[in-house]
């Protein structure tokens, strides 16, 4: 595979697999790792995740601008509540990133958050957790979220640190679990997503611009993108349309389907 076509896939399954409850984590790094495997390593992972990540926050960013207009102008209450709601994510993030990867690689040889084995089996965990809350449907709207609710929403996005689990979907299960409207579920967590993604995105560019490694062909990742963002902004809105019509049991056969290929293809590799 040419480099522009891996890159561009990854995108394609970056900008879908962020907003549909999925997991962009688990997809993306089950690719990259079939890329080495099976056809030509990327040049520069590090790059590469970046861009994808912008190219996702962009689309949040545009699809939902007039919300985000609307809570800095007047809804504090609301921007209070994702502030709250974000902390966990960054604690847990940066406390990994800082004292714990380290010790996983020493401890087990390995990263278990670059690991397939922990996605295939986190795959099961978000197809257990749509199941769940499919056909659920609430008549709240954010602004009626408690400090202690919008805490417990935090602690789900933290736990979308592992990949498999999907983000956007153990986010809105926790909303509807709060008993919010299906929108206002689904606004809470891509608008919750913007600090998240941002700060992954900043953590992960600081590394990149100090790495010896570092290409400055732009070409692909550009490429990369455009395409995360064009493809995320459609994402978005089959979400919401499905969300709408209570729909989000339907990605459930999918990320079972997933976790088993994913941890068969684990197992093949021991022999």
């Amino acid at each position: 595979m040419t480099e522009y076509f891996q890159i561009a896939l990854l995108a394609a399954v970056q900008g879908l697999a962020e907003f549909l409850p999925i997991s962009s984590s688990g997809h993306v790094m089950v690719l990259a790792h079939l890329c080495d495997q099976f056809g030509k390593p990327l040049p520069d992972k590090l790059a590469v995740n970046v861009i994808l990540h912008f190219g996702t926050l962009l689309a949040v960013l545009i699809y939902y601008r007039s919300q985000i207009a609307e809570l800095c102008r007047r809804d504090w209450q609301t921007l209070g509540l994702l502030f709250l709601a974000t902390l966990p994510a960054g604690i847990v993030g940066i406390g990994y990133e800082l004292w714990l990867a380290d010790l996983a690689v020493k401890r087990l040889g390995a990263n278990p958050l670059e690991h397939p084995i922990t996605a295939g089996i986190m795959f099961f965990a978000t197809g257990c957790v749509l199941m769940a809350v499919r056909g659920r449907n609430g008549d709240a709207s954010s602004r009626d979220l408690t400090w202690f609710q919008a805490l417990f929403i935090g602690l789900a996005q933290a736990a979308a640190i592992l990949p498999g689990l999907s983000r956007s979907g153990i986010t809105i299960a926790a909303g509807l679990a709060c008993k919010l409207k299906r929108e206002e579920a689904a606004m809470f967590s891509f608008l919750l997503s913007i600090p998240t993604i941002a700060g992954a995105t900043l953590i992960e560019g600081r590394k990149l611009l100090v790495s010896p490694d570092f290409d400055d062909s732009w070409g692909p990742v550009l490429v990369g993108l455009a395409l995360a963002f064009v493809v995320g902004l459609v994402a978005l809105e089959w979400l919401i349309g499905w969300l709408k019509r209570g729909r989000l049991g339907w990605f459930v056969p999918w990320v079972f389907l997933m976790g088993a290929v994913v941890l068969g293809w684990q197992v093949w590799l021991l022999f």
